[in-house]
């Protein structure tokens, strides 16, 4: 990658990933300050943002990295610019060795100027062709649910410097999704008005291989439920041997509409609707076919059952264009069926079953290797998380990770040095470090991190597994950002050091915090941590407030960076609170199976008892905890678990911030919702036990209610109706509504700035004397 030939060697770019500056420090032991936090600081004036990110690229064969450098440029009209005045500025994409050697500007912006464009494309996304000799720009990106996955692509030509856009002589602006390049670099695939198009990459001849595709049939695309819930955005896969294209195929015709109404953008209100399945009701129907470019004809792969009553949440083809492995998984989600789809011949070849009696956690991608005569697979079949190398025909299986431990992510495989690559933390949950396997299972997994970065590691690996982007963080610090060798983990470039925030927040008087362990009432290890006023008098007490997600979505206790949610959490405890965090039962932590199904058609019963028991064991065990004055606060999954803490443990938790809940939860979406409590029309019970509505008549302490009205995930219909029962029962509360905010609470002039200010105004209010 050291010569003007470096276009050839870019046929290996593999996919991106943005660098973003997040602070973090690397020890606790840092002086403590003596400046005060504002809400102005933290959410108006933005004083503690970290450096800002750029998208670093790996290339596939592990020779360098690409990165987007901003450069000022050179107005047509003038031959220089001073200082005062400059000309247009843009987006170099450049090339460095792993060591950071060998600066080269591969792409400089100038070239991405359309013709008759005074600017450059804001570049949003960008890949390159197999074979080094065409760049992709994403850009003018529009959002389609919860991801800009809808804009404009431009195709640069890197040896003749022609630039032009995908979509024919006259493209409609913001109409494309998902472009990529075959990997023959011959075509560019994409999806349009739901329909697949593929166009030969710099002749612009289009050809659409599915014509069906409308309001209700979705081609190579995904429902809102889909995308949110199985995290899959691209539906459909090119073949290696760019000759086909599998595709996920959604008939959303019977699932009924959900309807936002926004008020406020013009003279009448606007209504906004989408096919939205909530839970027990109608899903839309999914099969997966494979489309032959050369006849443009569908072999759809026939599954036994309703279309209507299973999952696709993953395919893959493996290793070759003659067969697909398509994950079909029940609606109960507790049965995952792996075929081989043999498309040329319609046949189907069941290889493997995974089964649990509560749910499956989550679906992961097959990776497979390159001749295709194995793949590896993650599983909880023998209660905890791990990875297994499954034979093609799946009568052979072995655990590449043996032992009473969860793997948390798998990073890379490298077959030639018979190497795979995970995350985990097997003593302590809420870390994260970089382990080393066998492929072949011969030799037990090694940590590859160093012992004393302790904390949160994570890894961006290049292909071949010998070099890594790493962040490390821990609590209450700002993140750093280095390439590492990973033979020795070595550093050999330093990316992002946060410095100028860590001298910032080296002067604030920051809170003393702790992690923790308590034992529930039953026995169960309940992990935490709490924070502390830097001049708390242990001699007094005082009003603590609990920070609290509990949903089997995600976790709060990590031994990590939280950025703008840890300044606000040290802004309280400067104005006299403890603040805390405990990871109940159910959370997606680290801790077997058992922990995770434990809390199956449990949700907001046994959650929340943790909590509670939780409270009692840190009381016994910090006297400066005044148990007459408990707050808690939380959002979404953490906005239920506060209201039901309230309604059923009121004598416990006597005020709470709910913040975009789901009060009942028979409103939220099948794959969610029923994954854990199960479907309402064979369970009523469960969804009765769980949700917090059915309780509100108990409401004894205070109460804020925030939602955004136009939140299409947690729909602001569920607040209404817990308003509803609330008044029915004369409980009074507090409710703030954010017009036309989605379910993040952030769009909006001053929105983030107002809804934390409402919040710590309500704490104070109620819990400091």
């Amino acid at each position: 990658m050291k010569n003007l030939n470096v276009f050839r060697l870019l046929s290996l770019i593999a996919a991106g990933f943005l660098v973003q500056a997040c602070g973090q420090s690397e020890t606790q032991n840092i002086e403590v300050g003596s400046e005060q936090l504002t809400l102005e600081s933290i959410y108006k004036d933005k004083t503690f943002s970290g450096e800002r990110g750029t998208y670093f690229r790996w290339l596939k064969d592990g020779s360098g990295y690409t990165v987007l450098e901003e450069r000022e440029g050179v107005s047509e009209d003038s031959e220089q610019t001073s200082d005062e005045e400059h000309g247009i500025s843009g987006n170099d994409i450049v090339f460095y060795n792993p060591d950071a050697t060998g600066r080269n500007v591969l792409v400089e912006f100038e070239k991405l100027i359309p013709k008759g464009a005074e600017e450059p494309l804001s570049i949003e996304d960008y890949q390159w062709s197999e074979d080094g000799k065409w760049l992709m720009v994403f850009t003018n990106g529009k959002k389609v649910w919860r991801s800009r996955s809808r804009g404009d692509f431009w195709v640069l030509n890197l040896e003749t410097s022609a630039l032009y856009q995908l979509g024919g002589e006259s493209p409609e602006p913001s109409k494309l999704m998902f472009a990529k390049f075959s990997p023959d670099s011959t075509r560019v695939a994409y999806v349009k008005d739901n329909n697949i198009y593929t166009e030969k990459v710099g002749d612009q001849t289009i050809t659409a291989l599915t014509t069906d595709g409308d309001e209700n049939t979705v081609n190579g695309n995904f429902d809102w439920v889909y995308e949110e819930e199985f995290s899959i955005r691209d539906g459909f896969r090119w073949s290696p041997d760019s000759e086909n294209i599998a595709y996920w195929q959604l008939d959303t015709s019977g699932v009924k509409y959900f309807t936002m109404i926004n008020n406020t953008k013009s003279l009448y209100p606007e209504l906004t609707e989408f096919p939205y399945p909530k839970a027990g009701e109608q899903n839309s129907a999914v099969k997966v076919g494979v489309v032959k470019l050369s006849d443009k004809k569908t072999r759809w792969a026939n599954l036994e059952g309703d279309n209507r009553d299973r999952y696709i949440p993953r395919i893959s083809w493996t290793g070759n264009g003659k067969e697909l492995l398509i994950q079909d998984v029940n609606r109960p989600q507790n049965h995952n069926t792996l075929w081989l789809f043999d498309w040329e011949n319609n046949k189907l070849a069941n290889i493997l079953e995974d089964k649990d009696e509560a749910f499956l956690e989550w679906f992961y991608d097959a990776n497979w290797s390159k001749d295709g005569e194995y793949f590896v697979w993650h599983s909880e079949r023998d209660g905890w998380r791990h990875l297994y190398r499954v034979s093609r025909d799946g009568k052979t299986i072995v655990d590449l990770t043996p032992g009473e431990y969860d793997i948390v992510s798998m990073l890379a495989m490298n077959e030639e040095k018979n190497a795979i690559y995970f995350t985990a933390s097997p003593d302590d949950p809420g870390q994260r470090y970089l382990f080393k396997a066998t492929l072949d299972g011969s030799a037990k997994p090694v940590r590859i991190t160093p012992e004393q970065l302790s904390g949160s590691n994570s890894y961006y690996m290049s292909e071949d597994a010998s070099w890594a982007m790493h962040t490390h963080s821990s609590y209450g610090v700002p993140s750093t950002k280095q390439i590492v060798k990973v033979s020795d983990h070595s550093t050999v470039k330093v990316l992002v050091e946060n410095k100028e925030l860590k001298e910032k927040l080296a002067k604030l008087e920051l809170p003393k915090h702790e992690f923790f362990s308590v034992v529930a009432k039953d026995g169960t290890e309940l992990d935490g941590y709490i924070m502390f006023p830097a001049d708390m008098d242990k001699s007094k007490k005082y009003p603590i407030v609990f920070y609290v997600y509990g949903e089997p979505w995600g976790s709060t206790v990590q031994d990590r960076w939280e950025g703008g949610n840890y300044l606000y959490k040290s802004l309280l405890t400067q104005k006299g609170f403890i603040v805390a965090s405990v990871d109940n039962r159910g959370t997606r932590a680290p801790k077997g199976r058992d922990w995770r199904k434990s809390i199956y058609k449990k949700i907001g019963i046994v959650t929340v008892q943790d909590q509670v028991d939780a409270l009692e064991a840190m009381a016994n065990r910090w006297s400066v905890i005044d148990t007459d004055r408990v707050g808690v606060w939380g959002h979404s999954g953490g906005g239920s678990s506060t209201l039901n803490l309230l309604f059923r443990h009121g004598d416990k938790f006597h005020v709470g911030i709910a913040s975009a809940p789901v009060p009942d939860i028979r409103l939220y979406d099948t794959i969610y919702q029923e994954r854990y409590a199960g479907n309402p029309n064979d369970d009523p019970e469960s969804y009765d036990n769980s949700s917090p509505v059915h309780f509100a008549k108990n409401l004894t302490g205070k109460l804020l209610l925030i939602h955004g009205t136009g939140d299409d995930n947690v729909h602001y219909q569920g607040s209404e109706r817990l308003i509803n029962e609330l008044v029915k029962h004369d409980k009074q509360f507090e409710f703030m509504s954010y017009p036309n905010r989605s379910h993040s609470l952030r769009e909006g002039k001053g929105t983030s700035l107002h809804r934390a200010r409402l919040m710590v105004n309500f704490f104070e209010k109620n819990l400091i004397k």
